[in-house]
């Protein structure tokens, strides 16, 4: 990788605010825009109002997730609208463009533009390196909005890939009786080889009602009404998948549950940490392209 890169950080949370500064006290020339002013001066660091010079850059970052939906840019620090389309007329092929949960919409926008925008959320090493945020903003939300302990608590995490691996070890390591519900037997095997209790993703039915603390990885509805209707009324849920999410929320509200949706946490609870687990990510995507 070249020792000097010229950076474009556009749009994004606090992450990219973090990555942007990251990248500054690395000796890169880094810009940014729609994403507020830094948080304290860097050299080398310059928030733009305009993407005038934007064709200059080496590398585009654009968020996590690149689109707020209505093909907006992500830009949740920024006071006004970004739509995403202007925004990739500024950019050329010759130029390494990424972003985070890169959609098809995004892909389209991009490819009639002759762009390619190369996802970084999909490399494994991020994937498991925000899994550990993820883990540890559940506890945190866990001992915000649980009236007991969660040492002794009885703890069922739903899905057991990165997210509820971690999980499952750091509510067991402070004490809490925890099982795994999964789909893939070879995950049950994991799950019990670990000392966790463990049961099929497809016989949830009936057998919720003794937990204080479900905890969904799981981003599709496995958690509708007939697994709701068994959740005892004092039962927290906390879903951490992505969009759809897993858990019926209007049944939810039905019966008077307490869910939490706790989307992006890595952002909201680690933004250091996240943010640099972006930048080695790119830094692996940029070497491997020789640039």
């Amino acid at each position: 990788m070249k020792h000097e890169l010229n950076i474009w950080v556009v749009g994004g949370d606090l992450r990219q605010a973090k990555l942007a500064q990251l990248l500054a006290e690395d000796g890169h020339t880094v810009h940014t825009y729609a994403l507020g002013h830094p948080q304290e001066p860097v050299s080398g660091l310059t928030a733009e109002a305009a993407l005038r010079q934007a064709d200059r850059a080496d590398c585009v970052i654009l968020p996590l997730t690149v689109t707020s939906g209505n093909g907006l840019l992500n830009a949740p620090l920024s006071l006004t609208e970004h739509p995403l389309a202007p925004i990739l007329d500024q950019f050329s092929p010759r130029q390494f463009l990424c972003g985070g949960r890169v959609d098809r919409e995004t892909e389209e926008l991009a490819r009639e533009r002759g762009l390619t925008i190369h996802d970084y959320f999909a490399r494994e090493e991020l994937a498991v390196a925000n899994a550990v945020p993820t883990a540890e903003g559940a506890v945190q939300l866990a001992m915000e909005h649980l009236p007991i302990t969660i040492h002794g608590s009885r703890v069922l995490v739903v899905g057991f890939g990165r997210v509820g691996r971690l999980t499952a070890q750091r509510f067991q390591a402070l004490g809490a009786r925890v099982s795994v519900a999964a789909r893939k037997y070879e995950q049950l095997a994991w799950a019990q080889a670990m000392g966790f209790g463990g049961e099929h993703l497809s016989n949830l039915r009936g057998w919720l009602c003794g937990y204080d603390l479900i905890v969904n990885t799981v981003p599709v509805q496995v958690l509708g009404r007939e697994e709701l209707e068994d959740v005892k009324p004092d039962c927290l849920i906390l879903d951490l998948a992505s969009k759809p999410g897993g858990v019926d929320l209007g049944v939810a509200g039905e019966l008077g549950l307490t869910v939490v949706w706790a989307l992006a946490l890595p952002g909201k609870v680690a933004p250091v940490t996240a943010g640099a687990a972006i930048r080695d990510t790119i830094y692996n995507m940029l070497r491997e392209i020789g640039l």
